[in-house]
């Protein structure tokens, strides 16, 4: 009789957690939704090189700054455009890696790109997705209204090593990017980040060079092998440009 009294309270305690457990994760999830867009939105108008304020209203700044959004296809054509309402646009949110895995696989694909004014110019803000050394790294890359250079750049990971690859999220490293090119000679060389340094290479290789990162050989060649494949995927629509 004691062990069924148990049983039963046990039984009822458990079913009575996990319906707390449910409630809880239902009334948390918008807000979780609302970070997670937050911090992309952040990370878009970083890479293109917008001014943030501390305390300033993320989403305001977004809906004012972004120009458009839009998917392109294999051929650069325009497939989708957004003007408002851009965190529904499925530019904002969808899976890059599953585009990329289409891409791979001959099907059908398409790519965001999101336009984002500056106060200077607009900036074409791509999605990257690519590996580091323990596990995936991510981030956006800005370019310039007509493509040419590089305007800001957010790296992002999930496993890689505290001081050596994790240091592609800091601002030593990022910094090196802007201003960089990723066309010589109107031929598409993507950006190279060199072990070794930069300021050992030609001039004219520099302008499309970053220093990799000490310690962090395999991290930054994923960065590099990111970026370049990523933006060659894009080539397409930037020609057209």
């Amino acid at each position: 009789m004691k062990d069924r009294y148990i049983f039963f309270y046990i039984t009822v305690l458990t079913v009575i957690v996990a319906i707390l457990l449910s409630a809880a994760a239902l009334v948390l999830q918008p807000y979780q939704q609302a970070n997670i867009n937050n911090e992309k939105m952040m990370n878009i108008l970083q890479a293109a090189d917008v001014n943030i304020e501390e305390g300033a209203n993320v989403q305001e700044l977004f809906d004012k700054d972004c120009v458009k959004m839009m998917l392109v296809d294999a051929k650069g054509e325009v497939v989708e455009e957004c003007t408002k309402d851009f965190t529904k646009f499925r530019a904002f949110s969808m899976n890059l890696k599953d585009e990329l895995y289409k891409r791979d696989n001959g099907q059908d694909f398409v790519l965001p790109i999101i336009v984002i004014n500056n106060g200077k110019e607009n900036v074409n803000v791509i999605q990257l997705q690519g590996a580091g050394l323990w596990g995936p790294i991510w981030g956006y890359i800005g370019m310039s209204s007509d493509f040419q250079n590089v305007v800001g750049v957010v790296f992002d990971h999930k496993s890689e090593t505290p001081g050596l690859g994790a240091e592609i999220t800091t601002e030593k490293f990022r910094s090196q990017f802007q201003g960089k090119t990723i066309f010589s000679g109107g031929e598409f060389v993507s950006i190279d980040v060199v072990k070794g340094g930069v300021a050992n290479l030609a001039a004219d290789l520099q302008k499309h060079s970053v220093d990799a990162i000490s310690g962090g050989t395999i991290t930054s060649q994923g960065v590099n092998k990111m970026i370049e494949n990523v933006l060659g995927s894009y080539l397409p629509y930037i020609e057209k440009q």
